[in-house]
């Protein structure tokens, strides 16, 4: 029997920053090897698992599912004596970072720490000011020669650390960002074997998003979807946080103008019609999300999103609850089951003829 929660430790536990995404997909192909008819990439490296509707072949309509695989890094920049030094690939934030568990990704992985300068040697001033990454030192405890010799410029160095279950059905762990919606779109899947749909489902595995949404640009062009749902996480409430988002208080629904209102109307339809909680992410401007640029690829595309409420964003223990993917991916195999061929036909039209105005 499938588990979510078995599925997600593997995800977040692999190690995988932005560029370097394969292991992940790797381990998708082999999770989701039962649940998908086929598999895709485009040539960034985006994996594709494709569940066909049941249409017939060729009029089938496309629905594109997106997730971001990449995870937050680091690069190896400098050794000396010893020591390793390091780039940012992506969004660390050095304040979480020192005596973190490190591993270093040369000839063989090596287990590190990123080394902190005892406070009996740090003035005042110091004991109240964050290192920056470029001061971050990674001690892998070999010697100088030994670590020339296993380690080059330019090799990967990721947080390490096992999944940790708290109270609640509650998880932290690094890389929930985004690899908790990769779960959601695993727990659609599943739910979908038991389910008619007409429309094919792209489920998407994105690249490099976390440097620049580029891993959903190619694979919307590649695919040239009839709608999408970009899926990925947001800001819960936690002290410092002032939002009316909480763990367990069901899946975000992104409102704005990057997201279309016929989608955004019949997600929440769906979701009241099943008894699915779900909060609203308010998001005016610019979605710095996968969905951005979907929505702009080609010609167009009516998108929405979906989101997992994420307390201590972008560190080592990046906190959810597991009731809110499953609850998300139940409302997306409940959309995607309702999806008929008259639905393109329903999103061009107008939001004011839809209330029945002029």
């Amino acid at each position: 029997m499938y588990d979510p929660k078995d599925h997600l430790k593997r995800l977040v536990e692999t190690h995988a920053p932005s560029g370097y995404e394969a292991p992940v997909a790797e381990l998708l192909r082999e999770e989701w090897a039962d649940l998908v008819d086929d598999f895709d990439s485009d040539r960034l490296g985006s994996l594709i698992g494709i569940k066909r509707g049941a249409a017939p072949a060729g009029n089938a309509r496309k629905i594109m599912l997106a997730a971001h695989m990449d995870e937050i890094g680091l690069m190896v920049r400098e050794i000396e004596d010893g020591f390793i030094y390091v780039h940012r690939i992506s969004g660390i934030d050095p304040r979480v970072m020192p005596a973190q568990p490190v591993l270093v990704h040369g000839e063989r992985a090596l287990p590190g720490v990123v080394a902190t300068m005892p406070p009996h040697m740090l003035t005042a001033q110091e004991r109240n000011q964050f290192k920056p990454i470029d001061a971050l030192v990674v001690d892998v405890g070999l010697p100088p020669d030994e670590v020339e010799r296993l380690v080059r410029i330019g090799d990967l160095v990721t947080v390490e650390g096992p999944m940790i279950d708290l109270k609640g059905r509650k998880v932290a762990s690094k890389a929930m960002d985004d690899r908790c919606c990769v779960a959601v779109m695993t727990v659609c899947l599943e739910l979908l074997r038991n389910m008619n749909h007409s429309w094919d489902v792209m489920a998407v595995a994105t690249v490099q998003e976390e440097v620049g949404l580029r891993g959903a640009t190619t694979a919307a062009n590649h695919i040239e979807p009839d709608c999408a749902i970009a899926l990925d996480v947001g800001f819960a409430a936690q002290p410092g946080v002032s939002t009316a988002m909480k763990l367990g208080g069901g899946p975000l629904m992104g409102i704005g103008a990057n997201f279309h209102p016929k989608m955004v109307k019949r997600l929440q339809e769906v979701a009241d019609y099943y008894d699915i909680k779900w909060q609203a992410d308010i998001i005016p401007a610019r979605a710095g999300y996968d969905s951005w640029a979907i929505q702009v690829s080609r010609g167009g595309v009516p998108s929405a999103l979906l989101g997992i409420p994420l307390r201590n964003m972008h560190s080592p223990v990046e906190t959810l609850d597991l009731k809110d993917i499953e609850r998300c991916g139940r409302l997306l195999a409940h959309f995607i089951s309702a999806l008929d061929k008259s639905f393109v036909d329903y999103l061009s039209l107008m939001p004011e003829q839809d209330r029945g105005g002029p």
